[in-house]
């Protein structure tokens, strides 16, 4: 899969495909099961950079777009360091910003 690629352009062409056919939202618990991360990990990840932090949905909900999860799953899968996958988790988080 080409978001595992270490090609920096690769990986934007395909979160912008992910994007705009993906874009479910997760809830907390969804994320964990899909992770395999605890609570406590999951924001653990958040505070380090290694993971995005939620989009609030209400004034008690937060979740997270599927694409953000596939490629942070996928990054892990391919044995991204940590310094790759915060960059990653930085341009996941600016393309929220040019999806309105």
């Amino acid at each position: 899969m080409p978001v595992c690629s270490g090609n920096n352009q690769e990986v934007l062409s395909v979160t912008k495909e992910i994007q705009t056919t993906n874009l479910n939202i997760q809830r907390r618990r969804q994320v964990e099961a899909r992770t395999g991360l605890s609570r406590s990990t999951l924001y653990l990840y958040i505070s380090q950079g290694l993971f995005p932090r939620p989009i609030n949905l209400g004034p008690r909900s937060i979740g997270w777009p599927d694409y953000e999860i596939d490629a942070i799953n996928a990054a892990r899968i391919a044995g991204k360091s940590d310094e790759e996958i915060r960059a990653l988790v930085a341009r996941l988080v600016a393309a929220r910003k040019t999806m309105a």
